[in-house]
């Protein structure tokens, strides 16, 4: 059973998943969209949404967050000077979801994972 089991593993250990968020992370914020699987898609919206968060409030301290889990600071730059105040009155959801199809090599089910 994996009642209240809310994190995903995407099978992997705890460092190569952090490792892969960030990176997926990071890339998102640069280019916008990105393409990926369903799964890594899924566990990169909340993700990303709590970033966004942060840098809508601004300040000091929430930079700091982000370059902690940002891997670049242009990411972190845009984050605050750009995405930070384009989401300023938005409630949550800035991120979204379109499945596209499976991927001819393994069959896997394909994402792009956008902002709003």
């Amino acid at each position: 059973m994996r009642h209240r089991k809310k994190k995903t593993t995407l099978d992997r250990e705890s460092s190569h998943r952090k490792s892969l968020l960030r990176n997926l992370a990071t890339s998102l914020v640069l280019y916008d969209r990105i393409e990926t699987t369903v799964a890594k898609a899924k566990a990169l919206r909340p993700y990303v949404e709590r970033l966004v968060t942060r840098a809508r409030a601004g300040g000091l301290a929430n930079r700091r967050l982000l370059l902690q889990k940002l891997n670049t600071d242009g990411a972190v730059r845009k984050m605050m000077e750009v995405l930070g105040p384009r989401y300023r009155e938005r409630h949550g959801g800035y991120t979204r979801i379109t499945q596209m199809g499976t991927r001819r090599g393994d069959a896997a089910r394909m994402a792009i994972i956008e902002f709003v």
